[in-house]
């Protein structure tokens, strides 16, 4: 039987993926697997079906995060992935919690930068005492001066830290479960899937909202990438970063180099799909692996960091600023909620 266009540009086979899940039933293993594995000429008809679901739930709008590395380096965990951590010798700043009025700047910045969320983010295994109560007293003074939302991701985490971090005004929890169960113990040793777990669920028993993604592109297998997507579907997180790996020199990845372009889309479409109504955030490495296809990401995603990263630099936050207006999207501001579903006359007016 002679194979068709629709056969071949894929519109029939993910335009029918698209349908499944708009009508609320849930993306399989196999049809994860499935977009992971599709071939580069159906690359345009997957962007268009994941697009469809996209914008049910969040129409043209994209939502802003900057990021503060509030602690850098000095970190006792063993990430393979990480510059910050004990096994690394890369060259990156190393300073010890950041005092209020630096944290206070960085939340400044976010707001000029148009972010709706404002990350603090602390390297360590999980913090002190007092590194929690310096926190909690920051994030009063920030909620007190600019309508942000705060994430906070500080490691691992205890329920009654969780609790000091909701009752200061933490709005979300970010701690990445990274990669599938079975291939953690590749990348770190140092504390298990189950340790990540046990953080998100003290989050949720405190009322906050989760973040959690993962890292593509570190030795990984494509169904590895389908079980993170699906643990975090369990999970019923509100926001998955897609990290893409950046192997910096100095780090046990460094030199390794497994993605494409067109990888990046299609695992960003394969999340959207798996996580329909999720904020889903092109997150660290965008700009190296996506390059030139860095819009066509938000066709899928619908979230993005500004300005720079931890300890690798992003592209200025007034080229995210235009990327956004050339696509005719829209960046969210103050006041507007993300995850609301998009009325079915707006789906078809945008």
């Amino acid at each position: 039987m002679p194979t068709t266009d629709d056969d071949q540009f894929g519109q029939g086979r993910f335009n029918r993926l698209a349908d499944t899940v708009l009508s609320g039933e849930p993306c399989s293993a196999e049809q994860a697997l499935d977009v992971l594995d599709s071939d580069d000429l159906q690359l345009p008809a997957l962007l268009a079906a994941a697009f469809r679901v996209r914008h049910r739930h969040f129409g043209r709008r994209v939502q802003l995060y900057f990021l503060q590395n509030a602690k850098s380096g000095l970190c006792p965990e063993d990430c393979g992935y990480c510059s910050q951590s004990k096994v690394s010798e890369a060259d990156i700043p190393k300073y010890v919690m950041s005092d209020e009025a630096t944290l206070l700047a960085g939340a400044k910045r976010a707001f000029e930068s148009q972010a709706k969320t404002y990350c603090i983010v602390a390297s360590g295994r999980g913090p002190t005492q007092r590194e929690l109560e310096h926190v909690a007293a920051t994030v009063r003074k920030i909620k007190s001066q600019y309508p942000l939302h705060v994430c906070a991701c500080l490691g691992l985490l205890e329920p009654d830290n969780a609790r000091m971090l909701k009752a200061a005004g933490v709005d979300r929890i970010n701690h990445n479960l990274n990669t599938s169960e079975g291939f953690h113990g590749e990348i770190v040793s140092t504390h298990t899937y189950a340790d990540r777990i046990a953080t998100l669920k003290a989050a949720r028993e405190a009322d906050l909202e989760l973040c959690s993604g993962g890292i593509l592109g570190m030795g990984e297998e494509h169904r590895d990438v389908v079980e993170l997507a699906l643990a975090l579907r369990d999970l019923k997180v509100e926001s998955i970063p897609v990290n893409f790996l950046h192997p910096i020199d100095g780090t046990p990845l460094a030199g390794r180099h497994d993605l494409n372009p067109r990888d990046c889309l299609r695992a960003l479409c394969m999340f959207r799909f798996t996580n329909p109504a999720t904020e889903i955030r092109i997150a660290g490495g965008r700009e190296l692996h996506l390059r030139s296809l860095q819009a066509q990401a938000l066709y899928a995603a619908n979230s993005l960091f500004v300005s720079d990263y931890l300890t690798t630099a992003g592209q200025p936050a007034s080229e995210d600023s235009r990327m956004i207006e050339d696509l005719g999207f829209e960046i969210v501001v103050a006041g507007l909620e993300m995850g609301s579903s998009m009325p079915e006359e707006a789906a078809l007016t945008e």
